[in-house]
């Protein structure tokens, strides 16, 4: 395993305590590893192609202006 020194900003260094505080994480190492791993896992799942299916119709569910400024879009 390669080693990696990594200087950290005041924020970032807050950042990492907290989330060690949040998983229950001792060694910083470790909390860095599992931050990555985690980071991969959520953008290998977010390149699935959004299906829009389900907002089909959607914009006629909704009530129609009662007192609309054109007849019909061909008025537009």
């Amino acid at each position: 395993m390669s080693h990696l020194n990594i200087h950290l900003t005041p924020e970032l260094e807050k950042a990492l305590s907290d989330y060690m505080h949040l998983r229950g994480i001792k060694i910083k190492s470790d909390a860095v590893r599992q931050a990555l791993q985690e980071a991969v896992e959520r953008e290998k799942g977010l390149r699935q192609i959004p299906d829009f299916t389900r907002w089909v119709g959607m914009g006629k569910v909704g009530p129609e202006n009662p007192s609309p400024k054109f007849r019909s879009d061909d008025d537009l």
